[in-house]
């Protein structure tokens, strides 16, 4: 097995990135020599307490962008490596051959479901050739799932219902029923384990705003559905499949209300409930192709001009105000980047560094993101020589030591000849894989993922994918289909005692909630936006960071004294058959007594 470009990192350089340092910038000042700042003076001022600076291109900094472009502001995005952050895909270097495109990877797979409403919103408007909704038009739902057993277990397969699906009224009962035909048809635990879970998810469906943040905010999901008294089935596909494999954190830590929260909408959106779509969308094309790089293109026509290849390394303080950003460009010159408004969209890891005493001591909030708490959920691509009677749709190794979740993603590409376009036309498929366990051995080295070297984390996770998909009698991955193999370069380091990772996930432990910053703050033109920023959906998603990177904007423009449309934040579907449920429920709560469906 042999990787392909696996340890090296790409800067792309964005168009005039490099000559920033001469002739100086539109939209965001740069404290240069005197000839920059001449030429500077000399063009075009924008209105005063027009100019903003976006301190990061991925989701969370495209929306900012986007917004207030359509406002009227002049922006500038600062992105030290490449726009779409953890959601963009990348180029296999060195993988093209005769005139193809390199092979595509990605830091993990896209997944982009229906209950997200304010991403799908900004998709819709980013113009794309052909479609009437923008790169919207670019979402296509896999047919089926799966939860791949090992051990010689029965795999688990489902269709995903939609969109012939209409429910009925949504009343305890019916909720009941639908959960158990559901978990029944799919899951196939031992009856009574079925029932409890339902009567579980039902507590927390019908549970009021405020016992949610007391109580389920400080409750581990693992204490909340009993797992510990529960069979090893459904401790492995209730507590920890759905906690560890999809939002890559322990069920003995993860919030039940975070992980409460996403369930519900799930279980909403696949009855038929507040949904922007099917329950399971995924993009037609590799990301980049089918929605950054359009954005980008809608963005530079909307005037925002990138600035990439520059690295934050200070936001500055001083006289109330942020006074300036300290950025390092792609020579390694460091400059003060100065504007009138500044919007963080920084990771939060990455954020709190940049953070200066003084503005730290501005405001207390900011001091409460060093709580936060990120880990390692990384993507890894096989690509195959031939394609593999899997699944049409995502499938989970429940029974991984590392815990990954996979799809292939050709078939998912129909505007693209696999073969005929990406690589030395050879490769037919490529199944992405993410890694969301790094810290527990494997079964072909006895090491954890940070321990092994990236030829033993790709030979590792392929041993994985086998003892899942192979145990049956049939051999669906064998060896001789291997191409090659692509690890995330933001991963470096691994096999040594200080393995790194550029793109860790921010994950949820009990009490998390009480430490995630608003979009706004203290320091009056200085605003949050990212995936940890508080907002309904409560979950590092690219939603969440589409969500804040909003009411950041809604918060800027209430503090410039903007008379522009404010941007819709949409919360989370609320099904209001539940909503007297709940008043009953907080009336419960405050007199210290369980939730009506609660039997311990």
């Amino acid at each position: 097995m042999t990787g392909t470009g696996s340890s090296r990192r790409t800067f792309i350089a964005g168009a005039g990135a490099g000559a920033v340092a001469t002739t100086g910038a539109l939209s965001a000042g740069i404290a240069t020599a005197p000839a920059a700042a001449a030429s500077s003076a000399a063009a075009a001022a924008p209105p005063a307490g027009r100019r903003v600076a976006v301190l990061g291109g991925g989701v969370a900094g495209l929306t900012a962008a986007h917004e207030l472009a359509e406002r009227g502001y002049a922006v500038t995005v600062y992105e030290r490596r490449a726009l779409g952050g953890k959601a963009r895909s990348m180029d296999v270097p060195g993988s093209a051959r005769g005139g193809r495109r390199p092979l595509p990877a990605e830091h993990g797979f896209r997944f982009i479901p229906g209950i997200y409403h304010n991403l799908p919103d900004t998709m819709r408007r980013i113009p794309f050739p052909g479609n009437a909704n923008g790169v919207w038009d670019n979402l296509v739902a896999p047919r089926e799932m799966m939860f791949a057993r090992a051990g010689g277990r029965e795999d688990l397969r489902g269709p995903i219902p939609w969109p012939d699906h209409s429910p009925a009224e949504l009343t305890p009962e019916e909720l009941r029923r639908a959960l158990t035909g559901i978990l029944q048809t799919l899951v196939r635990l031992p009856l009574h384990e079925t029932a409890y879970f339902v009567d579980r998810v039902l507590v927390f469906l019908t549970s009021c705003d405020e016992r949610r943040k007391e109580v389920w905010e400080r409750t581990p999901w693992w204490d909340f559905v009993r797992a510990a008294r529960m069979s090893s089935e459904y401790q492995r596909i209730l507590a920890v499949g759905i906690t560890r494999n999809i939002v890559a954190t322990k069920a003995e830590e993860a919030s039940t209300r975070t992980v409460g929260t996403l369930g519900e909408a799930f279980v909403f959106n696949v009855l038929g409930r507040g949904a922007d779509g099917p329950p399971d969308r995924i993009l037609n094309l590799p990301t980049n192709e089918a929605w950054i790089d359009p954005w980008e293109a809608h963005l530079r026509a909307l005037g925002v001009e990138f600035r990439i290849g520059w690295t934050v390394r200070e936001v500055q303080y001083g006289n109330g105000r942020v006074s300036g950003v300290a950025v390092e460009g792609p020579d390694g010159a460091r400059q003060t980047v100065t504007a009138d408004h500044y919007v963080s969209a920084l990771p939060v890891e990455h954020a709190r560094r940049t953070w200066s005493a003084g503005l730290r001591a501005a405001d207390p909030m900011l001091r409460r993101c060093d709580k936060l708490e990120t880990d390692w959920m990384t993507g890894i691509q096989f690509y195959l020589t031939e394609r593999a009677p899997l699944v049409h749709g995502h499938l989970n190794c429940i029974d991984s030591p590392w815990s990954l979740t996979a799809i292939q993603q050709a078939e998912h590409w129909p505007a693209r000849n696999f073969p005929a376009d990406y690589g030395d036309g050879t490769a037919v498929d490529c199944l992405s894989v993410d890694i969301s366990e790094w810290d527990k051995p494997g079964i072909l080295y006895g090491k954890t993922a940070k321990q092994c070297t990236r030829e033993e984390v790709a030979r590792e996770v392929w041993a994985q994918l086998k003892a899942s998909l192979n145990d049956t009698g049939k051999t669906l991955l064998s060896d001789s289909r291997l191409h090659s193999w692509f690890l995330d370069p933001g991963v470096d380091g691994l096999g040594t005692p200080h393995p790194t990772n550029q793109d860790e996930l921010l994950i949820h432990p009990v009490g998390t909630l009480h430490n995630r910053p608003s979009a706004g703050t203290r320091i009056p033109n200085f605003f949050l936006s990212g995936d940890y920023v508080a907002v309904d959906i409560d979950l590092a998603t690219m939603e969440g960071a589409n969500a804040s990177a909003r009411a950041a904007v809604n918060c800027l423009l209430e503090q410039d004294g903007s008379r522009a449309e404010r941007c819709t934040v949409r919360p989370m579907y609320r099904a209001p058959e539940l909503e007297s449920a709940k008043r009953h429920d907080l009336w419960r709560h405050r007199l210290g007594l369980r939730n009506i469906f609660d039997l311990g």
